[in-house]
């Protein structure tokens, strides 16, 4: 069973948080409501989402306050934040919210089929990037196994390393084709980045496996980070 993607939406009008279900829920994704910047920051110490989708003039802590809070805490500084406004007042007030680390920025009203399309790609990207880093983690696993197996036992596990070497090699194909559909899409920075990322670790994983390798280094090898 394919576990659904969240949603955060932040906005202290209930009818604006009605409208938002409304047009999301063909997503058939997991929202999750906030009607403050302080209710937001308390739903992100416990659960991870996709994206956020905030509003930017609220009463106490506004959208802007809020941004800057999520952008410097390391578990959500990399959530894209789509910003949502029923005002507008120029260029300066759309780069503030760019500077506060919005991917994008929304004036109301909005069309609901543009938001819905946004909000979609910022899912796809983070259900892919949970499949990546699950099937990361089990080959991970499974070279610290063959690291112990080799260690114990003289006999090279031949079979062992090529099925490893196989099933990463269908991460790394995933890995590629996500970061083309990028390029091809002219993705924004946070999405991008966050690819680039998932890279890097395959390439640790993949120099792990290598080690293991009769003829290419000795003992166990280096398990990389999961940072």
């Amino acid at each position: 069973m394919v576990q659904k993607a969240k949603i955060l939406l932040v906005d202290d009008r209930p009818e604006n948080l009605l409208a938002l279900e409304a047009i999301l829920s063909a997503l058939d994704q997991t929202l999750v409501r906030a009607s403050s910047g302080e209710e937001a920051l308390k739903a992100l110490l416990t659960d991870d989402f996709a994206v956020i989708l905030l509003d930017v003039q609220m009463p106490g802590m506004d959208g802007f306050e809020t941004a800057a809070h999520i952008k410097r805490r390391e578990r959500t500084r990399d959530i894209p934040i789509i910003f949502l406004t029923a005002i507008n007042h120029g260029p300066h007030h759309t780069f503030r919210g760019y500077a506060a680390g919005a991917v994008d920025y929304i004036s109301k009203p909005f069309d609901p089929w543009v938001l819905r399309a946004k909000v979609s790609v910022f899912v796809e990207l983070y259900m892919k990037n949970c499949q990546l880093r699950e099937q990361a983690a089990l080959l991970r696993l499974q070279l610290e196994g063959g690291a112990k197996a080799a260690a114990a036992d003289t006999k090279e596990p031949a079979g062992l390393l090529a099925e490893l070497s196989a099933r990463l090699a269908a991460v790394e194909e995933q890995a590629e084709a996500l970061s083309k559909q990028l390029d091809d899409d002219s993705a924004d920075a946070a999405a991008v980045a966050t690819a680039a990322h998932l890279e890097r670790k395959l390439t640790g994983l993949r120099r792990a496996l290598d080690a293991l390798e009769p003829g290419t280094g000795s003992g166990a090898p280096s398990v990389p980070s999961q940072n």
